[in-house]
């Protein structure tokens, strides 16, 4: 047994495959509740370890501990995060590298492993925000101030209110350096690279390497090479970089915001790649190479469509669906607060944890009444602001039959301002689903089904769903939670959110 407290941020755990974990999460240095979700392992026969509050458990109060037991299946790279009000963004979170049996081999070659954790920090205190986000009118937190490498970035420290001592922002001190990987020239290095982002959707380059993608959320994708990785909060990807460049020098690494106009507030993350024997704080003699276009939609969605299953590592979905659920994603007025909604519903969590009502037969703690299915697929424009943009609420759930096979279609929408429609990170705790097509515009029910990808199709449990488009999931399990992993997480660290 392993004792895990909620104050060590950063940890990478190591896992042989089919071997029960087990951590005792304890809350000793916290005054307030928490929650570990273990993103990316499947909870098959184990939902109660999922760890996410509300959902699956109630809260680790101050004080106590919960031991999280379950089995891991499938080697891979996860991650683990606080899923309890907006630890995750103030850093309780890590990494998980499950290894394959003794014996077996990874479809790919190569020499050395690294895991780095892409995200964004903020000034602002998670408490500011969340009383900003929640307050009538809303307001919002703009760009975060940085973007973070494996937790180190920058920020122009002149542009500081009020100014900061200059013993705080200081460039020499080598805690303010910037974070740098050593490589040894002419081999090929494993990098797995996740995104635990609050609000930005990166695009992440190394200065004259091209990357070549193996894996995606723990499954083995048909290669393919990137110059730019496009990575939506809560993925993870594998990708072989090969050191063959000039090993006199160092070379940069960068994250940009896409999908969003953060060009004027954010700088790009930075990181240096060292060639040994350079020194490793030594700074490439080049300027930082500059990403890709913020709104180069294209790409990103060129991106997720290239995402195949490696050929002899290929699991077939059912050729048809029991079901069909379509959910639009739009952004509402609710009591007068902005929030994310599903179909035109605003989720609210319950008083009671669905598993624990459902099991002891609490069906009073949570709305009887289904959420819808669909929208008003003929008359809705996906593309402009709705003359009326309130909505409801509810707690209510999706039930869905065991072992049935369920097909969900994401639609991404207009917010309330004009000419504006976002991207979105969906993520399914728990499992996985197949990914069998994305689309641009609206989703056509009756033409569209005839385009999936029903041969070899990525299975992941996070995917963008880009800006006014719509995207396939194929789904074959018993559904615990499905939350829209900016929108749950915007509820909680946004103040506004979607969840089912």
């Amino acid at each position: 047994m392993m004792k895990f407290l909620a104050c060590c941020f950063f940890v990478m755990i190591n896992i042989p495959i089919a071997e029960a974990r087990i951590r005792q999460i304890g809350t000793q240095p916290f005054t307030a509740n928490t929650a570990i979700h273990w993103h990316g392992i499947r909870q098959i026969g184990t939902p109660w370890f999922d760890g996410t509050e509300g959902f699956t458990q109630c809260p680790i109060l101050p004080g106590d501990t919960f031991v999280y037991k379950f089995v891991v299946d499938r080697p891979g790279t996860y991650l683990y995060h606080a899923h309890y009000g907006k630890q995750r963004e103030d850093g309780l979170f890590g990494s998980i590298r499950v290894a394959l049996p003794d014996g077996e081999s990874e479809p790919f070659a190569y020499n050395y492993d690294r895991s780095i954790i892409l995200t964004d920090w903020y000034h602002k205190s998670s408490f500011e925000q969340a009383v900003g986000l929640s307050s009538i009118p809303f307001q919002w937190v703009m760009e975060p101030q940085s973007l973070l490498i494996q937790g180190k970035g920058r920020f122009d420290c002149s542009t500081a209110n009020p100014p900061m001592k200059a013993d705080v922002c200081n460039n020499t001190n080598p805690e303010c350096s910037l974070y740098s990987t050593t490589v040894v020239p002419g081999k090929t290095y494993r990098l797995r690279i996740s995104s635990l982002t609050a609000l930005s959707s990166l695009s992440f380059q190394i200065e004259g390497h091209n990357m070549t993608v193996v894996e995606a959320d723990g499954h083995y994708v048909e290669p393919f090479v990137v110059k730019n990785l496009f990575i939506y909060s809560g993925e993870t990807y594998s990708v072989l970089v090969y050191t063959d460049q000039d090993p006199a020098r160092n070379y940069w690494v960068t994250t940009n915001v896409v999908g969003r106009n953060a060009t004027a507030t954010t700088p790009p993350g930075l990181a240096v790649l060292n060639y040994y024997p350079n020194h490793p704080r030594r700074s490439p003699p080049t300027i930082p190479p500059s990403g890709p276009m913020w709104n180069d939609v294209d790409s990103r969605f060129n991106q997720s469509v290239a995402i195949r299953a490696r050929k002899g590592h290929v699991y077939s979905p059912p050729a048809t669906s029991d079901r069909v659920i379509v959910l639009l994603n739009t952004k509402n007025r609710v009591n007068g607060k902005t929030r994310w909604s599903v179909n035109n519903v605003s989720y609210d969590i319950p008083h009671t944890p669905y598993l624990i009502a459902l099991k002891e037969n609490l069906l009073h703690t949570f709305s009887q009444t289904p959420p819808p299915e669909g929208y008003d697929f003929a008359n809705y424009d996906i593309k402009v602001v709705q003359n009326n943009t309130n909505a409801t609420t509810s707690d209510a759930i999706y039930r869905l039959q065991l072992n049935s096979t369920v097909d969900i279609v994401l639609q991404n929408a207009n917010t309330m301002n004009p000419n504006n429609s976002e991207t979105h990170p969906w993520h399914l705790h728990g499992h996985d689903f197949w990914v069998l097509g994305y689309g641009k515009g609206k989703f056509d029910p009756i033409n569209d089904p005839k385009k999936y990808n029903l041969v070899d199709p990525i299975m992941k449990n996070t995917v963008p769903v880009h800006p006014s488009a719509g995207q396939l999931l194929g789904l074959k399990l018993t559904i615990l939670e499905f939350g829209h992993s900016i929108a749950t997480l915007s509820r909680i660290f946004f103040g506004h959110g979607s969840g089912i």
